[in-house]
């Protein structure tokens, strides 16, 4: 039955009424990614080459194979490479990716990673089979805190602090950091990330302290010397200390259209003034490593530019570090692939990131130095640059990880110290956007209900890189030494006498002083975290803010985001709007600043400033404040106290999205009408009909469809089958294979409320169809209220369905089956989708 239904809608479908717009990228000339590395800032090193070092490079390099050179510049991912092969081909360093942890848990304890560096410090230093015994370093994505690890300190993602402007707190974050990165015996943190994003569009602009240069290039040197100590000081790399990352070299956050990984095609003093701006510094301040970026420049890509690597960051700059990849960024350049590239390492790359390509990289990288197509000289070059820094940082002398200063001691993870410098980053982070009337200090003695899914969510206020890459899935009983924003609310309101209740789906029975809803982004990382607009498009925040409108009960918005949204309806429904930026394990932080003394006086003032501008529309993805046409709805370094006047103008509701830019961007289904060209149908035995305004039924009756209420009047629609039908959303043809690709999911919001053992299928397509058969699952959730459920895009590409060519969204069942659906719509993969809801 359900490939029947499914296979009549590939039969009767309408034509396609459109095409996909046309990419954004603007037309560039080869002449315009042209460098003149002459212009950009001429720095000497910072560090003076150590004669008795260098000798002792020479002679390591003279003792050294073709082979053991050629492992030291390949990184291994620890899911795909084991402590034997790690000895075997004398790899010189390993990282645990995003999705990477000992045993494959990302929830594991401390020990067991302390356990598996001694494994990999063992393998690499052994000697047994006459080489050298190199030791291999551990590098890691500790860019929040050490975020990697089960209890520890989790610090606001960079856009947070670059709201408190404040470069002394950079340091003390790095510090904080590094001493947590110690405790488990790793070397290498890939931090700072020093890019200056320019459209917010992208997935990683909460990695960015701001728009504005000024700011990156003055946080860059503090957070450096936090985590590595200041070059020419007894402190630089010493057991407190670790090896820092200046990245992503450079552009990443000046891609057209905010795209990941694209291009970015602006000019070369934009690349230098603005992109480039934290790197000097960084330099100066003794960054060790830099890692390539992903992007292009008008079409080369970085991981293959002599002139950037060699030319510039090397030769003006004075770089005198080492060069590292991103995860196979090397397969991006022009001839090359995952598996080879010797144009990389030509170009002036030191250290291959192959995370699960390393052993091809690795036979062929050999080859190719064999052959002479990778020069002797540049080889060593490559691999006197990675011994150079392993010698700065000590790790010859070191000894096994285990044995080291503060290996093994876990109280660091988290201890009080370490969670007050993050606390009171997570104060100055906020940024208060309205305050009516005053409501805000709240006094100590009223009785608050908090509501909003993230009200008491550690994880959803950790964002991204958090215990995993896409820092999904998390559980507050996965952060033992973190506070939510509800329990931070808890602990001050009880100690002033007053009331808290925590009711997330904003039901009360006693009507509360005041309401607090937290709402917001849910946790992404790159890619995934791509948008095509700045619409916040959730409307969970907004059903409940205005529903204690509606109950006359005052209300604050606390909004939770990696980059400024769009959300004007949200802050006409709030009291008092404050902008919460992806504020870690510490949610006490914000009840410090909300909740006052009794006398109702602040305890803590209102001190975060908009470190990008707030965008006056949907549309406005790329508002910066050194714009000629500048006009943001908040400007930068837009920010109130408790002593300024609070009151906002009703803002316009008018988003400047059109139907057809939503359904263009993934979205098909929304508040039960479909999206802009796209038209809602159903089909039986008779054929199809249309439905209109969300009311009607199939030609025999078999399949109605009406309008209901959720959260707003007829935001839904109850879809009822008494024999076998189709219910189908049909338009344009929308090319999803990247998405596919890149593990995005189809995200449905529905409830099920009969399935009386009906066969049923969700499908998509156009030409060809696929569908997931979800029989099994309805039974279960028969009044079990609302869901929301995730389909990997990748599951209909297997059953059949063209990804670039989908022209429907459908379900079909036999008699038996009503379900009320809200929305359909392609996002990213919250990290437990399958194919099945």
């Amino acid at each position: 039955m359900i490939r029947i239904f499914l296979t009549a809608i590939a039969a009767i479908m309408l034509a396609a009424c459109g095409n996909e717009p046309e990419s954004d990228r603007p037309d560039t000339a080869t002449a315009a990614g042209r460098i003149n590395p002459d212009t950009w800032p001429r720095l000497e090193p910072v560090i003076a080459r150590d004669p008795q070092m260098e000798k002792r490079i020479a002679e390591l390099l003279s003792r050294m194979t073709p082979e053991e050179k050629v492992g030291q510049i390949i990184q291994a991912d620890i899911s795909a490479v084991t402590p034997a092969q790690v000895r075997e081909y004398n790899l010189g360093a390993v990282l645990n990716g995003g999705g990477s942890a000992p045993g494959g848990d990302n929830r594991t304890t401390p020990d067991r990673w302390l356990a598996l560096a001694d494994e990999f410090w063992d393998a690499s230093t052994d000697t047994s089979d006459g080489g050298v015994g190199i030791p291999a370093i551990w590098g890691t994505d500790a860019v929040h805190g050490h975020s990697n690890i089960l209890g520890a300190t989790i610090c606001p993602h960079n856009i947070g602090l670059g709201m408190a402007n404040d470069p002394d707190l950079l340091y003390q974050v790095g510090r904080v950091t590094a001493l947590e990165i110690r405790a488990t015996g790793l070397d290498w943190t890939f931090a700072p990330t020093v890019a200056v994003a320019r459209d917010d569009r992208w997935g990683r602009a909460f990695e960015s302290y701001s728009e504005d240069p000024g700011i990156v290039a003055a946080y860059a040197p503090r957070i450096v010397k936090g985590l590595q100590g200041a070059p020419g000081s007894d402190e630089f790399l010493d057991e407190n200390h670790v090896i820092a990352t200046a990245k992503h070299f450079v552009g990443d956050g000046g891609t057209t259209g905010g795209r990941d990984q694209g291009d970015t095609a602006v000019t070369e003093a934009e690349l230098r003034d603005i992109h480039s701006a934290g790197y000097p510094p960084a330099i100066e301040a003794g960054v060790q490593t830099v890692m390539a970026s992903f992007n292009s420049f008008h079409g080369s890509k970085m991981h293959g530019s002599r002139q950037m690597l060699t030319d510039v960051l090397v030769g003006q700059m004075g770089f005198d570090g080492f060069v590292v990849g991103d995860w196979n960024g090397h397969g991006q350049v022009d001839g090359c692939s995952n598996a080879s590239c010797a144009e990389s390492v030509n170009a002036g790359l030191d250290m291959f990131m192959a995370p699960d390509s390393w052993d091809e990289i690795y036979a062929s990288t050999l080859e190719q130095a064999r052959s002479g197509e990778i020069g002797i000289e540049r080889l060593d070059e490559a691999v006197a640059r990675v011994l150079r820094i392993k010698m700065r940082a000590g790790v010859f002398e070191a000894g096994r990880p285990s044995s080291r200063a503060h290996a093994g001691d876990f109280d660091l993870l988290g201890n009080a110290r370490h969670r007050a410098i993050a606390r009171d980053a997570v104060r100055k982070s906020l940024v208060l956007l309205k305050n009516e009337d005053g409501l805000l200090p709240l006094r100590p003695d009223m009785h608050v209900l908090v509501a909003g899914d993230g009200a008491h969510n550690i994880g959803k206020q950790s964002g991204g890189w958090t215990l995993n890459w896409q820092g999904n899935g998390n559980l507050n009983k996965h952060f033992p030494n973190g506070t939510s924003v509800y329990d931070g609310l808890e602990e001050v309101l009880q100690a002033g006498g007053g009331k808290v209740t925590l009711s997330e789906d904003g039901s009360f029975s006693e009507t509360p002083d005041v309401a607090v809803v937290v709402f917001g982004e849910d946790p992404y990382a790159e890619f995934q975290g791509d948008r095509w607009t700045v619409d916040f498009a959730r409307d969970d925040g907004l059903g409940l803010l205005r529903k204690f409108q509606q109950a006359g009960i005052p209300t604050v918005s606390v909004f939770i985001s990696g980059r400024p949204l769009w959300v004007n309806p949200e802050i006409n429904a709030s009291n008092a709007f404050v902008a919460v930026w992806l504020p870690g394990t510490e949610g006490g932080g914000i009840a410090d600043v909300l909740v006052g003394d009794a006398d109702g006086s602040p305890r803590y003032d209102f001190s975060g400033r908009l470190s990008f501008s707030w965008p006056r529309s949907a549309m406005d993805a790329t508002v910066n404040v050194d714009d000629d046409d500048y006009d943001p709805l908040f400007a930068y370094g837009y920010g109130l106290t408790y002593a300024d006047d609070g009151s906002l103008a009703r803002l316009s509701e008018e988003s400047g999205l059109t139907d057809d830019m939503k359904i263009a961007r993934g979205l098909i289904l929304e508040y039960g009408d479909p999206v802009g060209d796209w038209r809602m149908q159903v089909l039986d035995s008779a054929g199809w009909n249309w439905i209109e305004d969300s009311r009607g039924g199939s030609s025999t009756g078999v399949l109605t469809v009406e309008p209901a209420d959720r959260l707003l009047q007829e935001d839904t629609i109850i879809a009822t089958w008494t024999g076998g039908a189709v219910l189908a959303v049909s338009g344009p043809p929308v090319d999803l294979k990247r998405e596919a690709n890149g593990d995005m999911v189809l995200q449905l919001d529905y409830r099920v409320l009969q399935a009386d053992g009906t066969r049923a299928g969700i499908g998509m397509g156009g030409a060809s169809d696929g569908y997931v058969d979800v029989t099994k699952s309805l039974p279960g959730k028969v009044d079990a209220g609302w869901q929301t459920s995730f389909i990997e895009l990748s599951c209909f590409a297997k059953a059949g369905t063209d990804m670039a060519d989908v022209a429907h969204f459908a379900v079909g069942a036999d008699a038996g089956l009503i379900l009320q659906l809200g929305a359909a719509k392609v996002v990213a993969n919250p990290g437990d989708a399958g194919c099945a809801l």
